[in-house]
C-alpha cells in the first residue's frame, strides 16, 4: 500500500515550508507530491507553474504534480504506476481537509491507503486566525498530528499556552512544536533507506535523526518531544484486547506499526496506525520467520512503561483458541 499523507493548515502556517523540507532532506524515498500550485514549491529548474494535472519528475526520484482536487483519484493511479513510495497532498490554505480525507478513503485505486492528516499551525498567528475563522478548530480535531510551526516567533509562555489550548481541542493527538517546517520524515512515513528486515529497527531514531547539528546550542533537537517503544512477544495476542488498546490508545501515541500473531490465526497480520486511523492487512509467514508479534510505537510524551504494560496485557491467556467472532474487531479495520 502507498500511504497518502495530507498536509493541511490555514494560509501562511508553513505547509509548503514543511513540504520543501521533506523534499530537500529526502534520503531515497520516492515521494509523490500533490499541490494546488507548483509556484511555491522549491524545485530546481521548475518551469511550470499553476498548471492543472501536470506531472514533473524530480532528480531525486520524486514526482511533483499540480492538480485539481476533483481529479485526485485518477492522479493516485498515475502516481502508483510511477512507483512512488508515499504521496503527500498539500491542501490549499482554504481547503476543507474532511473532503480530502473522504476522497482518499473512497479511492478506487487498490494500492492507495490513507496515511493520516497533518495540520500545520502558525504559533504566532493561530489565535487571531481561529478567532476570525471558527471553522479551523473543528478541522484541527480531524488531525492525526498537529505541527505548531514558527515556534521561535512565540514566547515560551505563549507557546506553552497555545499547545495546552490545542491539546484541549484535539485530546490525545500529539502536538509537535518546530521551526521552519522541520518535521522528521520518519514520523510521517517509512523512509526507504531505513527499512530493515526486523520491524523493531524500522523506525530507529538514532539513524533517523543523525543529520542535525548537535554542536549548535541554539538548535532545537527535532526528537526532543518524541519517544519510541519496541514491543516483542512470542505468545499470541488476544484480538479483542489489542483492538481495545488501539481504539483507546495511550496518550500521545502517533504512529504504530508491525506484525501481529493472533491466537487461533494461521496467518500474520500487518498493522499500521497513524493517529486514530488503523489498518490491518493479512500476510503469510515467511519460511523461518519467528511467529511472534513485533511492534514499534512512536509518540509525543508517550509513557512507554504504561504502553508496554497495556500491550503485555493483550497476550491471550485462554486454553482454547478464540473463535472467528473474536476477530471481528480486527476485520473491521482490514480492507477486503
Amino acid at each position: 500500500m502507498i500511504p497518502v499523507v495530507i498536509v493541511a493548515g490555514f494560509l501562511g502556517a508553513g505547509k509548503t515550508t514543511l513540504l520543501n523540507h521533506l523534499l530537500r532532506d529526502n534520503r531515497g524515498t520516492r515521494i509523490g507530491v500533490v499541490v494546488n500550485d507548483f509556484g511555491a514549491v522549491n524545485i530546481d529548474a521548475m518551469l511550470v507553474a499553476g498548471q492543472v494535472d501536470a506531472m514533473v519528475s524530480l532528480g531525486n526520484g520524486c514526482v511533483c504534480c499540480a492538480v485539481d482536487v476533483s481529479e485526485l483519484d485518477g492522479l493516485f493511479g498515475r502516481l502508483a504506476q510511477a512507483q512512488v513510495d508515499v504521496i503527500v497532498v498539500e491542501a490549499s490554505g482554504l481547503a476543507e481537509p474532511r473532503n480530502l480525507i473522504r476522497m482518499v478513503l473512497g479511492t478506487e485505486q487498490p494500492r492507495i491507503g490513507y496515511g493520516g492528516l497533518v495540520t500545520v499551525v502558525d504559533a504566532d498567528g493561530f489565535g487571531d486566525a481561529a478567532a476570525r475563522h471558527p471553522e479551523l478548530v473543528p478541522q484541527l480535531k480531524l488531525s492525526d498530528l498537529v505541527v505548531v510551526n514558527k515556534a521561535d516567533l512565540a514566547s515560551t509562555d505563549g507557546l506553552a499556552a497555545l499547545r495546552d489550548r490545542i491539546a484541549g481541542w484535539v485530546g490525545q493527538v500529539p502536538v509537535y512544536a518546530t521551526t521552519h517546517g522541520r518535521v522528521p520524515a520518519g514520523l510521517l512515513f517509512d523512509e526507504v533507506s531505513l527499512r530493515r528486515p526486523a520491524v523493531a529497527q524500522q523506525l530507529s531514531f538514532d539513524e533517523l535523526l543523525d543529520d542535525h547539528d548537535h554542536d549548535d546550542p541554539g538548535h532545537r533537537h527535532l526528537h526532543d518531544d518524541y519517544v519510541s517503544l519496541a514491543f516483542t512477544e512470542s505468545r499470541p495476542l488476544d484480538p479483542r484486547a489489542l483492538i481495545a488498546v488501539l481504539e483507546d490508545p495511550p496518550d500521545g501515541l502517533f504512529r504504530a506499526k508491525g506484525v501481529i500473531a493472533f491466537a487461533g490465526q494461521r496467518r500474520k497480520f500487518v498493522m499500521h496506525l497513524v493517529g486514530r486511523h488503523v489498518v490491518f492487512t493479512r500476510a503469510g509467514w515467511s519460511r523461518g520467520e519467528a511467529r511472534e508479534t513485533n511492534l514499534v510505537l512512536i509518540g509525543a510524551g508517550l509513557d512507554t512503561e504504561t504502553a508496554a504494560k497495556r500491550l503485555r496485557a493483550t497476550v491471550f491467556e485462554g486454553t482454547e483458541p478464540p473463535g472467528e467472532e473474536a476477530m471481528l474487531g480486527v476485520y473491521r479495520y482490514t480492507p477486503s
